[in-house]
């Protein structure tokens, strides 16, 4: 039980609390939410560092565990070939550009892939790197003289950090994946696909309705490299109908 008292000296107030040590109670909140948030990057840190895919990934030069979500999505359905032409959003940090270039033996030479981000990324050979905004119209013709026309496929990984409210987290995300639809509508070729992440959620319904009735087809995937726990999921739009 908390005793405490207030001795008033002149203007000042100073309040103690009994059997705290001196301390008063909000410091003890404050020690008690920093040593929750201490516990929960504990976990997170020993979870990352013991990640197969994250192991994996520094073994093989990705620069992020997500490379094997694309690669194994690729390996199912065959969206990325040589002659294709590429549009990686948020590509930031670039393993999905990394996996795209690989893929289909790009070369410094023919640009076919052009990546975007607000954020910075390393570059890739291959591949060419544009830090804007690609809801900015004005881009739009940069990317298409990057890559020698439309894209044939649109790649979107993106999703905001999650702060931990389930229904935020979903709306924050399925913005992003609205804006990459808007994009993929009015940039690919006829026949070209869609590849974007998805949070699982009331709002997800809209996007495939929308998608169902662009493309011929639309796959729900979820790649072994995502997190058994992780409510994340990609739709796969096939066949483009312009």
């Amino acid at each position: 039980m908390l005793y405490e008292w207030s001795i008033e000296i002149g203007e000042r107030k100073k309040t103690m609390v009994k059997l705290l040590g001196g301390s008063s109670r909000r410091g003890l909140i404050q020690k008690v939410k920093n040593n929750s948030c201490q516990e929960s990057s504990h976990r997170w840190l020993s979870r990352h560092i013991n990640d197969p895919y994250v192991q994996q990934a520094q073994l093989e030069g990705w620069r992020a565990r997500s490379a094997y979500k694309l690669i194994q999505i690729n390996e199912k359905h065959r969206i990325l070939h040589p002659t294709r032409r590429i549009v990686d959003l948020g590509s930031a940090p670039g393993s999905w550009s990394q996996v795209a270039a690989r893929m289909t033996a790009a070369k410094s030479n023919d640009i076919r892939i052009a990546a975007i981000d607000i954020l910075d990324m390393e570059p890739i050979l291959g591949v060419k790197f544009f830090k804007f905004d690609f809801l900015d119209l004005e881009s739009w013709e940069f990317i298409h003289q990057a890559i020698g026309g439309n894209p044939d496929l649109v790649l979107s990984d993106m999703a905001y950090p999650t702060i931990g409210h389930r229904k935020t987290d979903h709306l924050r995300t399925m913005s992003l994946c609205e804006a990459a639809t808007f994009f993929a509508l009015e940039m690919l070729n006829e026949g070209g696909d869609f590849l974007v992440k998805t949070f699982q959620g009331g709002t997800t319904q809209d996007i495939l309705c929308l998608l169902k009735k662009n493309f011929q087809k639309v796959i729900h995937i979820k790649p072994m490299a995502s997190r058994a726990e992780s409510v994340e999921m990609f739709l796969l739009a096939k066949g483009f109908k312009k």
